[in-house]
């Protein structure tokens, strides 16, 4: 039996981030295929085309062996799945999680593809991942299994090849690891090999509210081109997490009501505005960060589906996936949802929404500030040159706004909803590469 000298079996969650996330949204290839085809017959590709764009270019299965601490010796199943590098080298996150295949990394692997040409980025897209059970596991299991699956992967990945990031179960400290990995490894700097790292080892300031920043600045844009008031403008946020407490400290920020807010424990309600400087400092001493408990004058107590359907000017679901369904679509009362989370509009509801004339802000633009700030991040870290906040926000805001406007346009242009729309101007964008390029040999 092989021994770990390691014994350190402290759980990851009780020394980072509080807990782990939940279930990860899941994608087939099928349905990604399904978005990428209707914007194909739009576009009028050809079937050659079409089948390019179909195929990842590359998707490597690694087994990855870890010795436990009790010196048992485990072996994981690993993947990196490279959909496209017509526009760049590949860009996506790695996520440690029970139902990790090839076939949901292959979907995301896809639809990370489309994300980054909608707002225009110089990437592809990529995505990885471990079937494992992080909350199961010590911090220094996770280590062991972090640098093992990146020594793994080191064949394909790299600053001009393919960029890992955080996701489901990862974060900061994971993507140090898999830095310090590639670094020993290759025995140079490798600051520019991964994204989402501490900003000590070359990460990048806003980076962590930059995906709820980017929810707030196309809610912004929507309410400025339908010529509406973002002062006063009613909000409800499902989800108060990381994403979703950005966006809503965001959108506060910029003169909004905030009027409802929830997460797992529950929602707090009150019409005149609620006061997000105190909630925000009251769930920094709870457990998990939670809502329960919050009191204060004129606050009501509400649940997550009363939530959805308040009378507000923006509705941002950031918590799971499938929060609006064909079952509650016609009691949504909000003029735009302005998806936070990925997914959380089924298809039948988008219809259904579309229908009636309720417009959806869809994930693909709507949360893509994360992988803005990424790449600003990559672009720091490959000259050696680091920008203040001012600065990433500045830039984020401008990836955003215009990104917003593109596709505001190409809905215009073709009569469609802004989910075909952003799907319209990525496919078209991945598209031209691929004809600029022409195909080898």
């Amino acid at each position: 039996m092989i021994k770990a000298t390691i014994q350190d079996t402290t759980p990851l969650d009780l020394l980072g981030q509080a807990g782990f996330a939940p279930a990860p949204a899941r994608k087939s290839v099928a349905g990604a295929r399904a978005l990428l085809d209707e914007a194909a017959t739009t576009l009028g590709l050809d079937g050659g085309l079409r089948a390019v764009l179909a195929e990842p270019e590359r998707a490597l299965s690694v087994a990855v062996p870890v010795v436990m601490d009790d010196g048992e010796l485990k072996v994981f199943r690993g993947y990196r799945v490279q959909h496209s590098s017509a526009r760049g080298p590949g860009k996506g996150g790695v996520r440690f999680h029970p139902d990790v295949t090839l076939d949901e990394t292959s979907a995301l692997a896809m639809l990370m593809t489309w994300k980054c040409a909608v707002v225009n980025l110089p990437f592809g897209g990529a995505k990885g991942g471990v079937a494992c059970n992080p909350r199961s596991m010590s911090a220094t299991e996770l280590e062991r299994l972090t640098r093992r699956y990146t020594a793994a992967i080191l064949p394909i990945i790299g600053p001009q090849r393919d960029i890992p990031a955080p996701d489901v179960n990862t974060d900061e400290r994971t993507m140090a690891w898999m830095m310090d990995t590639i670094t020993t490894i290759e025995g140079q700097s490798a600051w520019a090999a991964v994204t989402g790292k501490p900003v000590a080892l070359g990460g990048s300031v806003g980076r962590g509210q930059a995906t709820g920043n980017g929810v707030a600045i196309v809610a912004q844009e929507y309410l400025r081109v339908t010529g509406r008031s973002v002062e006063n403008a009613t909000i409800a946020v499902q989800g108060f997490g990381k994403v979703g407490k950005a966006a809503a400290l965001a959108l506060a920020r910029l003169g909004c009501r905030v009027v409802a807010l929830s997460d797992v424990s529950g929602g707090l309600y009150d019409p005149s505005g609620l006061d997000l400087a105190r909630i925000d400092e009251y769930t920094g001493k709870t457990p998990g960060g939670l809502l329960a408990g919050y009191h204060a004058p004129g606050v009501e107590e509400i649940g997550n589906e009363d939530l959805l359907e308040l009378p507000v000017d923006v509705l941002v679901p950031s918590a799971l996936e499938a929060q609006i369904t064909r079952d509650n679509a016609a009691r949504i009362r909000a003029k735009v949802i302005v998806e936070g989370a990925n997914g959380p509009v089924t298809v039948d509801a988008d219809r259904s929404l579309h229908e009636r004339g309720v417009v959806v802000i869809p994930d693909i633009l709507a949360n893509a500030g994360g992988v803005v700030v990424s790449y600003l991040e990559w672009v720091q870290d490959l000259q050696a040159m680091f920008w203040d906040e001012v600065e990433v926000e500045r830039s984020l805001h401008q990836r955003m706004t215009r990104s917003f406007v593109d596709v505001w346009a190409t809905a215009q242009k073709h009569g469609v909803s802004l989910r075909s729309a952003a799907y319209l101007l990525a496919v078209s964008r991945v598209a031209e590469a691929i004809r600029l390029r022409g195909i080898f040999p």
